[in-house]
């Protein structure tokens, strides 16, 4: 089995580790209100999940 023989630094090692995930997530638009949300989220305009209100917004 291989062996490094050099120790990795911090530097190399988290930029490594922080490039893991590459693509930026999806963004849908709200069937109720027609803003962008998440996808499989409540909207955080609206408060509409599946066609029911599933969180209160207060209006501001």
């Amino acid at each position: 089995m291989a062996n490094p023989k050099h120790k990795s630094s911090k530097s190399r090692t988290r930029s490594r580790k922080s490039n893991w995930k590459l693509r930026l997530p999806s963004i849908s638009e709200c069937p109720q209100c027609h803003e962008p949300k998440l996808p499989h989220r409540a909207c955080p305009s609206c408060g509409y999940y599946k066609n029911r209100e599933v969180i209160e917004v207060n209006a501001n």
